[in-house]
């Protein structure tokens, strides 16, 4: 089994965020009120534009992207333009 996945062309590996259900001190917190689609970009193709880079958070559709599983780990495969921004704290 392949254990990494190097995206073709303009193809973006992310790994999806999954939010806390509960806060630090146990307080279980409503389904619609965690739900941000958003990921973290694993890997990234040759041929893309440059607009998003390894490690960076990004924002997704709802729906959409390529689901791939790698050993115990779960992976969606996007087109660069599929990637709706990054994140960011600042």
């Amino acid at each position: 089994m392949a254990k990494r996945l190097v995206p073709s062309l303009n193809r973006i590996l992310v790994e999806k965020i999954i939010p806390p259900s509960k806060t630090s001190v146990g307080i279980l917190l409503p389904e619609n009120t965690t739900k941000l689609n958003s990921g973290k970009v694993v890997a990234v193709g040759p041929k893309t534009k440059g607009s998003v880079k390894e490690g960076e958070t990004v924002l997704l559709h709802e729906y959409g992207g390529t689901q791939v599983k790698l050993g115990e780990k779960e992976y969606h495969l996007y087109q660069e333009d599929e990637i709706l921004g990054t994140l960011h704290d600042d």
